[in-house]
């Protein structure tokens, strides 16, 4: 697995806490699964529809063992399914993980993001939501 360049003001701790409710871990994997061009384009193919493995290969001029290697890394990231039908392996999107783990990213470090999640942990607590100041 590649070496994560690290920002030397952002603490392991302060790193966590910038990943609340999702393991560091799995927010890596996902992450690292979308820095190759050839896996961000398996995604989009696979937004469109299910494909067997020899479809996927099909597309690209790698050899089936890269192509292989990119779908594993996919799965392992929680982001495309694999089933087993008869001699085929079918692939297909896991489209909430992708969404909410970017979604959970942007509201945990982007500064926009930031009222959005208190609003939203206020709703789940079945607490008031703060009214809007006016303008």
């Amino acid at each position: 697995m590649m070496q994560q360049a690290r920002r030397p003001d952002l603490d392991e701790e302060t790193f966590d806490d910038a990943v609340e409710g999702r393991s560091v871990s799995a927010a890596q994997r996902v992450f690292h699964a979308l820095s190759s061009a050839p896996r961000r384009k398996i995604l989009a193919y696979l937004s469109a529809s299910g494909l067997t493995a020899g479809e996927i290969a099909d597309r690209f001029s790698m050899s089936k063992p890269a192509v292989s290697q990119h779908l594993s890394i996919l799965e392992a990231a929680g982001l495309i399914r694999r089933e087993k039908q008869g001699q085929f392996v079918h692939y297909s999107l896991i489209e909430n993980n992708l969404v909410n783990t970017l979604n959970g990213f942007v509201q945990e470090v982007c500064p926009v993001g930031r009222p959005i999640k208190k609003e939203s942990q206020a709703r789940t607590r079945g607490g008031l939501v703060p009214a809007k100041p006016a303008k």
